[in-house]
């Protein structure tokens, strides 16, 4: 089957996230500490981080949000320290400056600029970063978010979303990410053909059928894998 498509996880597949985790933590805790240190004594990182994974854990109906999970955090933070109009819209500018201060992965740039000479590439994720602040945009035909679609990955309208917007059949579709079940698994059911990229040399979980046809250590292997698939079908054609 024909690849005229792929799409892109971000997150731990672009850069790795835990830098990118720690960053905002780091930056929200400084930010309250001058602005409001009654709350980030009451707040330090591990007490934010567990009411944030307390609200992810309750309210499902915010699982495609990750922007409106740490807003109701910071609210509901604030709210126990007896201040209930908190600072929402200053502590998010300061949230997404950290968000999308990532470190690409080295072959990102290179894998990223040539690909996209070649085929259309999307952006498929469940997270809330912004590709324009990141200086990624360019080489994406269209992004496409969970908060935009209503529902995360694995769901596989996220998948289909993709695939219609771009006029191309799912099996026509190669998803590439680092995830077993948000990626692969997503990505197969929805009749996507599925990589997945393996940086760290981990075992294929069981737990979660097959391994998939694609493992790869880096993304410069999923070029080469193109490649081949390209010249043994015999086109002149390199991507």
């Amino acid at each position: 089957m024909p690849i005229k498509a792929i799409t892109l996880d971000l997150d731990d597949t672009l850069w790795p996230m835990a830098p990118v985790l720690n960053a905002v933590a780091r930056d929200i805790q400084t930010w309250l500490y001058a602005h409001y240190p009654e709350v980030a004594k009451a707040w330090p990182i591990a007490a934010l981080r567990e009411l944030r994974a307390q609200i992810s854990a309750k309210r499902r109906d915010l699982s495609h949000d990750f922007s409106a999970q740490s807003r109701l955090t910071m609210q509901r933070a604030f709210a126990a320290c007896g201040i209930h109009e908190a600072p929402l819209d200053a502590l998010a500018e300061v949230y997404y400056d950290a968000r999308n201060r990532v470190e690409l992965y080295p072959d990102t740039l290179p894998v990223l600029r040539h690909l996209s000479a070649y085929l259309p590439l999307v952006s498929l994720t469940n997270g809330n970063a912004d590709l324009q602040r990141i200086g990624l945009d360019e080489y994406f035909a269209l992004q496409v978010c969970a908060y935009d679609i209503g529902c995360a990955k694995p769901d596989v309208r996220i998948f289909h979303s993709a695939a219609t917007q771009l006029g191309i059949a799912p099996e026509e579709m190669l998803h590439v990410g680092d995830d077993p079940i948000m990626d692969v698994a997503g990505a197969r059911n929805a009749g996507f053909q599925a990589a997945w990229l393996n940086r760290h040399g981990a075992s294929w979980p069981s737990t979660h059928g097959s391994a998939p046809e694609l493992d790869l250590g880096d993304l410069h292997a999923l070029v080469d894998w193109l490649e081949a698939r390209l010249t043994n079908a015999g086109t002149d054609c390199c991507i």
